[in-house]
């Protein structure tokens, strides 16, 4: 199987099970390869999960590029919505995987470089769409990164979406003011 194969496996297999504290073997045995392939092309379980984060961040990324065209009320409802349905499933290993990059073990080398960097570009966009001045776009959209994963944050440590949405419509409201 090839690295991708194993990769896009192992994350419908985390979309389904939840991410718990399987072990390499027992994920191998779930999308039917062997441990020393995950090994072989990831390293360890630690950097397999590092890239199954990477990956996600890369879809939600896709998601929103794939939303661009539509009118920014519509886009961000649409992106909260499945970003916080994939971060019920995947917040937990986000954050764990995130504090692992702070501690810069080697396993989140590659995960480090994705967690803010790429998405200022297309957040810097999106705050140019909402008619933010292009001098204060980047600060905006490292505000707006921030407050969304600590809304994720508080959705997954409280479980109150009500006002974990509520939270979220008064950030982008906040985004849009003359």
């Amino acid at each position: 199987m090839s690295r991708e194969s194993l990769l896009s496996d192992a994350v419908e297999h985390f979309a389904k099970s939840g991410i718990g504290d399987a072990s390499l073997r027992s994920i191998a045995s779930s999308i039917n390869t062997s441990h020393r392939m995950l090994i072989y092309h990831f390293g360890s379980r630690e950097g397999l999960l590092a890239e199954v984060v990477r990956t996600i961040e890369q879809q939600q990324r896709d998601l929103l590029a794939e939303l661009e065209d539509l009118p920014l009320e519509q886009q961000a409802e649409q992106f909260w919505r499945r970003v916080t349905e994939a971060a019920l499933v995947y917040g937990p290993l986000f954050f764990e995987l995130s504090a692992h990059a702070m501690q810069d073990l080697p396993h989140t080398e590659a995960l480090k470089a994705d967690l803010i960097n790429v998405w200022l570009p297309p957040l810097v966009r999106l705050c140019a769409k909402a008619g933010i001045p292009e001098d204060q776009a980047p600060a905006y959209a490292r505000l707006g990164l921030a407050a969304s994963r600590g809304l994720l944050f508080d959705l997954l440590l409280t479980g109150d979406r009500a006002g974990v949405d509520e939270a979220s419509d008064l950030l982008n409201r906040l985004f849009t003011l003359p």
